[in-house]
């Protein structure tokens, strides 16, 4: 606003005035004041104040800051550049707004707001008796979910090419999208391979799947290996692999790797943790049940996945503990007797192989070419 008043005047600073897009820039001197920013821009123009309330800044002023580019709430439109490393740092302090710790909050206030919403989930779901871990899960952005996935997923498979064969990839893709036929509306997976002889597979957050290595050579027909990805994709519906997560580390360390903070600790292993953490019964059977829901619409026979448990509760039975890691089912699953009994007990219907040949042999080859995490794109 435009002032007579002789000023308090400071250090001045050179500052450059523009008052609308388009208009000739007017230079001049700046200095604080004790109610604003106030700057006279030479004979004939009246003195203005900026009041520190009203400031706004193109930039965060930061400690390091040689200039400002400042804007008022006072004069839509207007702007007004300011040099100076004191001038930035005093008005810094007389204006705390604009600070870059400010801007990182106001940044982040939409998600320390759904942080105090997700805490009352919590709250309301464990008065309700349900799980909160999957209540707060289940309100997740998709974009969180996706990144605490990546990032579940680069822990896990630290140290393990990923297996990139373009037959085998294409292969593989045909038959995610078979099995996706019966998912519900809105549950995208995206499933990898590495070059792991570990026998097992993982769900983890984000619809993100890993098969290994192990799994695939273990596999005997085409229908054992959609049984099994049948399977996590049933983890990945029920959101299984979130509410683990937010289970083991709890709320405020699962949004921290969300929200791009630097794991550390135990977060920097959050897959291994993952891995490490298994399944209730009661989840392993709601994986179960989706994995035959799946099968059925795919119309994939559910013998595939029964003969692949059958087949590792036998080498469990013979190899115990010391079974070497080609043929041990992970710990991250339970004794699989049981769920091959529930496979057997399902009824017959028109089925056909999950591939054909020429796409099985190439999903067992897809290992042949391989990339490694730091050639990833």
């Amino acid at each position: 606003m435009p002032s007579d008043a002789a000023p308090e005047k400071g250090s001045q600073s050179y500052c450059r005035f523009v008052a609308s897009r388009g208009s000739p820039p007017l230079d001049g001197t700046a200095f604080l004041g004790p109610a604003g920013v106030e700057f006279d821009l030479g004979s004939g123009q009246p003195r203005h104040i900026w009041s520190y309330g009203r400031l706004r800044s193109e930039e965060p002023i930061r400690t390091n800051a040689i200039d400002v580019l400042l804007t008022s709430k006072d004069a839509p439109g207007a702007s007004l550049f300011v040099q100076g490393a004191r001038f930035a740092a005093d008005l810094r302090a007389r204006a705390p707004q604009l600070s870059a710790r400010a801007a990182w909050l106001r940044e982040k206030r939409f998600w320390f707001v759904l942080l105090a919403v997700l805490a009352a989930l919590v709250v309301a779901a464990y008065m309700s008796g349900i799980s909160p871990a999957k209540s707060i899960a289940q309100v997740l952005p998709d974009g969180w979910r996706q990144r605490l996935g990546n990032v579940s997923r680069e822990s896990m498979t630290e140290g393990h090419k990923e297996c990139i064969d373009p037959a085998g990839v294409a292969a593989l893709k045909r038959l995610t999208e078979r099995l996706a036929k019966g998912l519900p509306a809105k549950v995208p997976f995206d499933v990898h391979v590495y070059d792991w002889p570990l026998m097992n597979a993982f769900a983890v957050p984000g619809g993100q799947i890993i098969l290994t290595k192990g799994l695939l050579d273990k596999s005997q027909t085409p229908d054992e290996t959609a049984g099994v990805l049948a399977h996590e994709m049933g983890h990945g519906i029920e959101l299984h692999p979130e509410a683990a997560i937010i289970r083991g580390v709890g709320l405020g360390a699962t949004l921290e790797i969300i929200l791009g903070g630097t794991p550390g600790g135990g977060l920097a292993n959050v897959g291994l943790m993952l891995a490490q953490l298994g399944y209730s019964r009661r989840s392993e059977r709601e994986a179960d049940t989706h994995a035959l829901e799946l099968l059925k619409a795919a119309n994939i026979s559910p013998k595939g996945l029964g003969e692949f448990f059958s087949r590792v509760t036998k080498l469990e039975a013979e190899h115990g503990d010391k079974a070497p890691g080609g043929f041990r089912w992970f710990r991250t699953h339970p004794p699989p007797a049981e769920r091959a009994r529930l496979v057997s007990a399902q009824q017959d219907y028109p089925a056909t192989p999950a591939l054909d040949a020429s796409d099985w042999e190439a999903l067992k080859s897809i290992c042949r070419t391989t990339r490694a995490p730091e050639d990833a794109t």
